[in-house]
């Protein structure tokens, strides 16, 4: 993270490890050789589609890969009782809901609860200003990516997306 300052006001910079496309673009190969052993998704518009609860089977597929070599979880800020049930249903792996992203302190809870060190993980998710920065505030390794449906958001959806992206130091 870096500030900057223009014109008097504070602006903050930040700046993911990786910037990719999407989920499937991740090197996992390159993530063990260089020591991550845990891996952190966000769910909605990274794993799976937002608010759909169903991940596809190309999803399923490469979710198989990374539990091969990686402890992976999903860390979610969603509190819909009804949707957390669903995918925790078909969710084979730990699943944290009421995350509070980009606050550090139940993600730090979980990761304590799974013997798991901050700085030995990945944060992956597609909002900068929650996912990236809860990333780099835990001491995490970052991958942002765009959204898993980028091709049939509105134009509202994206036009946030690419204002959100302006906090992106290249």
């Amino acid at each position: 993270m870096q500030l900057q300052e223009l014109s008097g006001l504070k602006i903050m910079f930040i700046k993911p490890d990786y910037n990719l496309k999407s989920i499937y673009e991740i090197d996992l190969n390159k993530l063990y050789q260089d020591g991550i052993k845990g891996i952190l998704f966000d769910l909605d518009s990274t794993l799976m589609a937002s608010k759909s609860g169903t991940y596809t089977d190309k999803t399923y597929s490469f979710i198989k890969n990374v539990k091969e070599k990686f402890f992976m979880a999903v860390v979610s800020n969603n509190k819909n009782p009804e949707y957390i049930k669903k995918v925790s249903e078909i969710s084979h792996f730990p699943v944290l809901f009421h995350a509070c992203k980009p606050k550090t302190g139940i993600v730090l809870q979980f990761l304590a609860k799974h013997n798991v060190n901050p700085k030995d993980c990945v944060l992956v998710g597609d909002r900068p200003l929650t996912d990236i920065l809860c990333g780099k505030r835990l001491g995490c390794k970052t991958i942002l990516v765009d959204s898993i449906t980028a091709d049939s958001e509105s134009k509202l959806v994206r036009f946030v997306r690419k204002l959100e992206r302006l906090f992106i130091k290249k």
